[in-house]
């Protein structure tokens, strides 16, 4: 039996490679997006706006939309869950973050509300770290300082190759509800990675950020050690 699989998301980082990697194992995704596109479907997840059209006849939903606010996410969450429910899909997929329960920044707080709103259909929630990318961004940004000031703390940055192979081997099975966290190969000081991304470009000073959150993040509560899945380390990232 042909299974109909559909990205949300699917012109975003983590969305592109999902599509890659069902393309490369046989399958024929659709892919959602709010790009106007010949080569996808258009919907928007907030207004509600062409995302029942885009389920229709769809089996398994592998949701990789974010819209980069917790309060947003929530209503495009909810919006998905409730087009998944009316489309009869059997399965949806869902990507949040490791910690979030633990960590309480406000982005944090919207994906763990997210993961409730889920429950409501047959699902599996997949918790991964940090990715390669957002650490490469948020180190691009830092660079515009005269001096790189990073926190002190830790972080499991994982490939999002890696997590798309995850995720299609999820998407492809039944619901599990929640599924073991996934994580990078390597547990690394912010300070060692930084080094790394600028190569010895850059005066590196870590410090100590204050707050509920930054203490979190020093007690490891964003790390999975004992999932330590992913194979691409952060230098052999591209």
């Amino acid at each position: 039996m042909t299974t109909s699989i559909l990205v949300t998301g699917g012109t975003g980082t983590l969305g592109r490679a999902v599509v890659a990697h069902l393309r490369e194992t046989g399958h024929q995704p659709r892919v959602m997006s709010r790009r106007p596109s010949p080569e996808h479907v258009v919907a928007d997840l907030v207004t509600g706006d062409g995302v029942d059209a885009a389920l229709d006849g769809v089996d398994v939903v592998i949701n990789c939309a974010t819209t980069l606010s917790g309060k947003k996410d929530v209503i495009a969450t909810r919006t998905l869950v409730e087009a998944v429910r009316r489309a009869g899909c059997r399965h949806l997929v869902h990507v949040s973050i490791v910690g979030i329960d633990r960590i309480r920044f406000g982005y944090y707080n919207g994906k763990l509300a997210s993961e409730e709103v889920v429950r409501a259909v047959p699902h599996t929630i997949l918790r991964a770290t940090q990715f390669h990318d957002l650490l490469r961004k948020i180190f691009s940004v830092l660079a515009k300082l005269p001096v790189v000031l990073v926190p002190d703390v830790r972080f499991q940055p994982v490939d999002v190759r890696d997590v798309a192979v995850r995720l299609v081997e999820l998407a492809v099975g039944p619901p599990l509800g929640r599924a073991p966290d996934f994580g990078g190969p390597e547990v690394r000081d912010a300070v060692d990675l930084a080094r790394s991304h600028f190569g010895g470009r850059r005066r590196i000073v870590p410090i100590r950020l204050p707050g509920k959150a930054f203490r979190a993040l020093r007690e490891g509560f964003n790390l999975t050690p004992e999932h330590a899945d992913g194979t691409i380390t952060f230098e052999e990232h591209s």
